[in-house]
Protein backbone atom coordinates (compact mmCIF):
# COMPACT_ATOMS: atom_id res chain seq x y z
CA UNK A 1 0.00 0.00 0.00
CA UNK A 2 2.25 3.20 -1.08
CA UNK A 3 0.64 6.36 -0.30
CA UNK A 4 2.62 7.76 -3.36
CA UNK A 5 -0.54 9.40 -4.21
CA UNK A 6 -0.89 11.96 -0.91
CA UNK A 7 2.49 12.66 -0.34
CA UNK A 8 2.24 15.38 -3.12
CA UNK A 9 -0.60 17.35 -1.12
CA UNK A 10 0.39 19.11 2.06
CA UNK A 11 -1.33 17.52 4.71
CA UNK A 12 -3.07 19.09 8.04
CA UNK A 13 -1.71 18.50 11.32
CA UNK A 14 -5.12 15.89 11.50
CA UNK A 15 -4.43 14.51 8.55
CA UNK A 16 -1.12 13.80 9.61
CA UNK A 17 -2.11 12.12 12.82
CA UNK A 18 -4.85 10.08 11.41
CA UNK A 19 -2.21 8.61 8.75
CA UNK A 20 0.32 7.96 11.84
CA UNK A 21 -2.68 5.99 13.59
CA UNK A 22 -3.11 4.11 10.40
CA UNK A 23 0.24 3.47 10.17
CA UNK A 24 0.74 2.41 14.56
CA UNK A 25 -2.13 0.33 13.46
CA UNK A 26 -0.53 -2.08 10.62
CA UNK A 27 2.78 -2.15 12.38
CA UNK A 28 0.91 -4.25 14.79
CA UNK A 29 -2.05 -6.01 13.25
CA UNK A 30 0.39 -7.34 10.54
CA UNK A 31 2.87 -9.18 12.79
CA UNK A 32 0.21 -12.42 13.21
CA UNK A 33 -2.81 -14.28 12.00
CA UNK A 34 -4.71 -11.42 9.99
CA UNK A 35 -3.32 -8.57 8.82
CA UNK A 36 -5.96 -6.32 9.47
CA UNK A 37 -6.85 -7.04 12.97
CA UNK A 38 -5.07 -7.01 16.56
CA UNK A 39 -4.22 -10.43 17.80
CA UNK A 40 -4.68 -10.23 21.90
CA UNK A 41 -0.56 -10.28 21.83
CA UNK A 42 -0.33 -7.60 18.92
CA UNK A 43 -2.67 -5.15 21.29
CA UNK A 44 -1.23 -5.84 24.39
CA UNK A 45 2.67 -5.06 21.93
CA UNK A 46 0.62 -1.88 20.45
CA UNK A 47 -0.83 -0.45 23.85
CA UNK A 48 2.92 -1.25 25.72
CA UNK A 49 4.43 0.28 23.41
CA UNK A 50 2.38 2.98 21.91
CA UNK A 51 -0.03 4.11 24.29
CA UNK A 52 2.26 3.63 27.89
CA UNK A 53 2.53 7.22 28.86
CA UNK A 54 -1.40 8.34 27.91
CA UNK A 55 -3.10 5.37 29.28
CA UNK A 56 -1.87 6.11 32.60
CA UNK A 57 -4.84 9.03 32.73
CA UNK A 58 -7.32 6.50 31.95
CA UNK A 59 -9.07 6.05 35.51
CA UNK A 60 -9.95 2.45 35.75
CA UNK A 61 -6.98 0.55 34.61
CA UNK A 62 -8.44 -2.60 33.08
CA UNK A 63 -6.08 -5.56 32.35
CA UNK A 64 -5.24 -6.76 28.25
CA UNK A 65 -7.56 -9.48 28.92
CA UNK A 66 -10.30 -7.14 29.99
CA UNK A 67 -9.57 -4.59 27.54
CA UNK A 68 -9.46 -7.15 24.70
CA UNK A 69 -13.07 -8.23 26.01
CA UNK A 70 -14.11 -4.84 25.91
CA UNK A 71 -13.31 -3.66 22.37
CA UNK A 72 -14.17 -7.00 20.53
CA UNK A 73 -17.42 -5.78 20.28
CA UNK A 74 -18.21 -8.36 17.91
CA UNK A 75 -16.42 -11.49 19.82
CA UNK A 76 -14.28 -12.65 17.30
CA UNK A 77 -11.39 -12.34 19.21
CA UNK A 78 -9.68 -10.22 16.99
CA UNK A 79 -9.59 -6.38 17.02
CA UNK A 80 -10.57 -4.83 14.08
CA UNK A 81 -9.53 -0.85 13.26
CA UNK A 82 -12.60 0.32 13.90
CA UNK A 83 -12.64 -1.89 17.53
CA UNK A 84 -9.11 -0.50 18.04
CA UNK A 85 -10.10 3.33 17.32
CA UNK A 86 -12.59 2.62 20.54
CA UNK A 87 -9.46 2.38 22.39
CA UNK A 88 -7.35 5.51 20.87
CA UNK A 89 -10.82 7.17 21.60
CA UNK A 90 -11.25 6.73 25.68
CA UNK A 91 -7.27 7.51 26.15
CA UNK A 92 -7.43 10.25 23.92
CA UNK A 93 -10.60 11.26 26.12
CA UNK A 94 -8.95 10.38 28.97
CA UNK A 95 -6.07 12.54 28.73
CA UNK A 96 -7.91 15.35 27.35
CA UNK A 97 -9.69 15.63 30.59
CA UNK A 98 -6.05 15.29 32.35
CA UNK A 99 -4.69 18.07 30.95
CA UNK A 100 -7.72 20.22 31.92
CA UNK A 101 -7.30 18.95 35.67
CA UNK A 102 -3.58 19.74 35.43
CA UNK A 103 -4.58 22.97 34.30
CA UNK A 104 -6.88 23.71 36.62
CA UNK A 105 -4.51 23.05 39.46
CA UNK A 106 -2.00 25.07 37.83
CA UNK A 107 -4.76 27.81 37.95
CA UNK A 108 -5.34 27.06 41.73
CA UNK A 109 -1.59 27.75 42.73
CA UNK A 110 -1.96 30.65 40.71
CA UNK A 111 -4.70 31.94 43.16
CA UNK A 112 -3.25 31.59 46.43
CA UNK A 113 -4.81 29.58 49.22
CA UNK A 114 -8.73 31.15 48.29
CA UNK A 115 -10.33 27.62 48.00
CA UNK A 116 -8.59 25.55 50.75
CA UNK A 117 -11.09 24.91 53.14
CA UNK A 118 -10.68 21.18 54.27
CA UNK A 119 -13.02 20.04 55.44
Amino acid sequence: MSKGSQSQEQLSELEKAIDVIIDVFHQYSRREGDRDTLTKKELKLLIEKQLGNYLKHVKNKATIDEMFKDLDVNKNAQISFCESMLLVLRVTAATHEHLHEVEDQQHQHQHHHQHQHHH
